[in-house]
């Protein structure tokens, strides 16, 4: 695959990338760079995570060496008790690969890391002191501000969150880091304050925030606003018909969810998003692109309950690899969520 191939498959379904002139030049000298992405096990993983997984696939394809690291220290530090922080790490430990396979994925590419397995290291936490010294309080709780609970008397572990994260770089050998959005305040107190610790700044790639069925941002903590791995079909059917969706407007988590996962995963595959319907309402609608659903939607040609309709039976066969593997999840959860 060619340097340009390998750009635009990275650069797909992306936010921002700092800087794209960086990640050429790694990809121009770099073999098999490594891209990592963290993620904390506190609430139970949702549909929105899908978002970033199949941007992690996007990196396998390009030839990227690809990480994940389960940061049960940073749950921690975000509010998870710590007796319960390893029960945690095994459920997400036990659902994230599938949700690799669940898209086609080869989890044999994919490297999970606990992060307490080398943050607890004396080199680790002397950088991490190290850094301390050189970003204030307002810097960090300002990186923290969209990824941290702080409140408005926060705590020190808060404060720290951004600072690990930055070291976190350098630790798992990662020449790019990827992460929401929201992570763009962590990404760039990295990028800033590395250098100043003898170490290279990494590259910054950042995917959308897939808004909740609800209208909010898709979260682990609002069962209303998200759609949980484990929800059966029944539930999935209901809480997509609940969701708001107004003739006409595509501003919803539902077309958000069809735009970043759906419609790329149906393109990769080769296959048409299906709208089943009555003959008597004109029958069955196919499409190729996103772009055409949008269109259609916006015209009133497509309507809202089958749009959702079809969006549920997705979302349901996307589900069922983890509805096989229900019994073995339900133990590790009972543990970890009660």
């Amino acid at each position: 695959m060619d340097l340009d191939k390998k750009l635009e498959i990275i650069k797909r379904n992306t936010s921002e990338i700092i800087s794209e002139e960086e990640l050429k030049d790694l990809l121009s000298k770099k073999k098999k760079p490594c891209v990592y992405l963290g993620t904390m096990p506190t609430g139970k993983p949702h549909i929105g995570y899908f978002v970033w997984v199949l941007k992690l696939c996007d990196f396998m394809n390009a030839g990227f060496k690809v990480k994940l690291l389960l940061a049960d220290l940073h749950a921690v530090l975000d509010g998870v008790h710590w007796e319960i922080v390893d029960k945690r790490y095994e459920y997400y430990e036990k659902v994230i690969p599938l949700m690799f396979e669940a898209i086609g994925a080869d989890v044999k590419n994919l490297e999970i890391v606990k992060g307490s397995e080398f943050q607890l290291k004396p080199e680790y936490t002397y950088d991490v002191l190290k850094m301390s010294t050189l970003v204030s309080i307002h810097d960090a709780k300002k990186a923290a501000s969209e990824v941290v609970k702080l409140g408005d008397n926060p705590r020190l572990s808060g404060v720290l969150y951004p600072i690990m994260q930055a070291i976190d770089e350098e630790y798992l050998g990662a020449d790019v880091q990827l992460g929401g959005l929201d992570q763009r305040k962590i990404f760039v107190l990295a990028r800033e304050n590395l250098p100043k610790i003898f170490y290279n700044p990494r590259v910054e790639v950042m995917t959308p925030i897939i808004p909740g069925i609800i209208g909010k941002k898709m979260s682990s903590s609002s069962e209303k606003g998200k759609i949980d791995l484990m929800d059966d079909e029944e539930t999935v059917i209901s809480k997509i018909k609940g969701a708001e969706m107004v003739a006409g407007n595509p501003d919803n988590g539902i077309m958000a969810f069809l735009k970043h996962f759906i419609m790329i995963v149906k393109s990769d595959k080769k296959e048409d998003f299906i709208v089943k319907r009555d003959k008597k309402f004109g029958g069955d609608l196919i499409y190729d692109s996103y772009e055409a659903i949008e269109k259609d939607f916006i015209e009133k040609k497509l309507h809202p309950l089958d749009l959702k309709n079809s969006v549920a039976f997705e979302i349901n066969n996307l589900l069922s690899i983890f509805r096989k593997n229900k019994k073995a999840i339900d133990k590790i959860s009972r543990e970890a969520y009660g």
